[in-house]
């Protein structure tokens, strides 16, 4: 059992400011991991110097890194989170398969381990067993600044696993779903082989294919990746809490990650109605997610959607009181 499965029988105790009872004990990844992690964080600033200050930057470069940014952002926030995660809509077997590759190609884990953690977060949002709560070591302005880089990044480095046969068993029994998380290796390779090879093509140079690895390979993946995990600590912390949620969750609404995150940063409403495929839940709330959804509805790709129910969700709504903090109890 993990350190933060053996404090799970102390949440309910949790007061909601005090540091998590396992923050204090909680351990370093080993050093293989810790080596990986940091090299797929420090890579793509290194790249992005290089980039900027030797090669510069052509059309043909941001236009592959907007493409692959929009299909493997997609395979994450539709596939692995919306559709694999919470089940807000059912999809061909195909189009499923898809996107759980696209999504591997984001450099964010696995499949299954990738909706292990997030199931997890779930059930013990921004309380003792949340993986990357930024109230973990509490909520006076040290411990905020130290949870904004735990929940941000610092997580990554720490000895903390979810093990997916208790959070994810329904993909562990899926043999589609488990050879896409063995070939995650070999997917992140060709995350990165595909910018080259297309930058090569396009421009018939080796420089044209290294700046596009650079551009539409490392800077991609390391956006893609910082916009994610804004919404972990971020979205806990700063922007408007319009719904009710369960007792500790601060997850916020934050409009500026609206668009890069796909809807993502919707992240109080999401929150509020975790199965529900359209996280923006207000008027003039922009969710790309949820569009690409309703587009594969349309086309008879996905059934069974779970759009927003307007009675419920004014049922949900948080009174003018209530727009700072989450609720009391529920």
């Amino acid at each position: 059992m993990t350190i933060s499965e053996r404090v799970v029988e102390r949440r309910q105790d949790y007061d909601g400011t005090s540091p998590f009872p396992e923050a204090a004990e909680h351990a370093p990844a080993g050093r293989l991991q810790v080596a990986l992690t940091g090299a797929i964080v420090v890579l793509p600033f290194i790249a992005l110097g290089a980039a900027v200050f030797w090669w510069g930057v052509t059309f043909t470069d941001l236009l592959l890194a907007a493409i692959l940014y929009v299909v493997t952002g997609l395979g994450v926030t539709v596939g692995f989170h919306r559709l694999l995660t919470h089940s807000s809509f059912t999809a061909r077997p195909w189009l499923r398969a898809v996107l759980a590759v696209t999504g591997s190609m984001g450099f964010q884990g696995n499949v299954i381990d990738w909706v292990a953690v997030h199931r997890r977060h779930h059930a013990f949002t921004d309380r003792p067993g949340d993986p990357h709560s930024p109230y973990r070591y509490g909520t006076g302005l040290r411990g905020q600044l130290r949870g904004l880089a735990h929940a941000h990044l610092g997580w990554l480095f720490a000895d903390d696993p979810t093990p997916a046969e208790r959070y994810a068993p329904d993909l562990l029994a899926d043999r589609a779903m488990s050879r896409v998380a063995r070939a995650f290796p070999a997917l992140c390779a060709l995350s990165l082989a595909l910018p080259f090879l297309a930058g090569w093509a396009i421009t018939g140079t080796l420089l044209g294919g290294l700046t596009a690895f650079l551009w539409a390979g490392l800077i991609r993946i390391a956006l893609l990746q910082h916009v994610t995990w804004s919404v972990n600590s971020v979205c806990h912390v700063i922007g408007a809490r319009p719904f009710k949620t369960r007792r500790h969750d601060r997850s916020t609404n934050l409009w500026p990650l609206a668009l890069l995150s796909f809807g993502e940063s919707w992240h109080n409403g999401h929150h509020s109605e975790p199965s529900c495929a359209r996280h923006g839940l207000d008027r003039y709330q922009l969710d790309p997610s949820a569009a690409v959804i309703g587009l594969f509805e349309r086309l008879g790709w996905a059934g069974n959607v779970h759009w927003p129910d307007q009675k419920r969700i004014h049922r949900r709504r948080a009174g003018p009181l209530r727009q700072t903090h989450a609720p009391a109890g529920e």
